[in-house]
């Protein structure tokens, strides 16, 4: 194995790699730290979604809240955590709904899908401030409407269209 890129987000590998049926081939892996994605429902039942820019598509996107875990951190902390960085609410009921990998042919990234509830305002004193890199406006829609938006083609982050579908 050898690691041919090594960024911020992810690394690529370059492995000799033996499958089940006796074959070897070269492969090119993807590593990703595993991520969160959040459905939050505010008490009023509307989903929370974000508009945010995506320079690798260059367009600003809706997406639900979504990020990384960190090294060491338990993916129910990330939820809470990135909740607060990315829309500044405090989930207080949080319901494990699915683990997927979206990419499994290439990247070994594996996404934590979660309903977040029960959002308040976070403690004043809260370190979860929104990363220096996002410039997030937060919109709350109604379910339906969120739906409706993935049929019109405004919502094309898969992960955002996949989510909605577990309500």
């Amino acid at each position: 194995m050898s690691i041919v890129y090594k960024g911020r987000v992810f690394s690529v590998e370059v492995e000799q790699a033996s499958f089940p049926n006796g074959t070897e081939h070269q492969v090119e892996i993807v590593r990703h730290r595993p991520c969160v994605v959040l459905i939050p429902i505010q008490a009023d039942s509307r989903v929370v979604m974000i508009k945010q820019y995506r320079h690798s598509v260059k367009r600003v996107l809706w997406e639900l809240p979504a990020g990384n875990i960190d090294r060491g951190e338990a993916p129910d902390a990330a939820a809470a955590r990135e909740c607060e960085e990315e829309i500044g609410m405090a989930p207080h009921r949080l319901d494990r709904l699915a683990s997927l990998f979206p990419s499994p042919g290439y990247c070994d990234e594996e996404m934590h899908f979660y309903r977040a509830t029960d959002l308040r305002p976070p403690a004043p004193d809260s370190p979860h401030k929104p990363d220096e890199d996002e410039d997030i406006e937060v919109h709350p829609v109604t379910i339906a409407e969120a739906r409706a938006m993935v049929s019109r083609g405004e919502i094309v982050d898969l992960k955002t269209a996949f989510a909605l579908t577990l309500l």
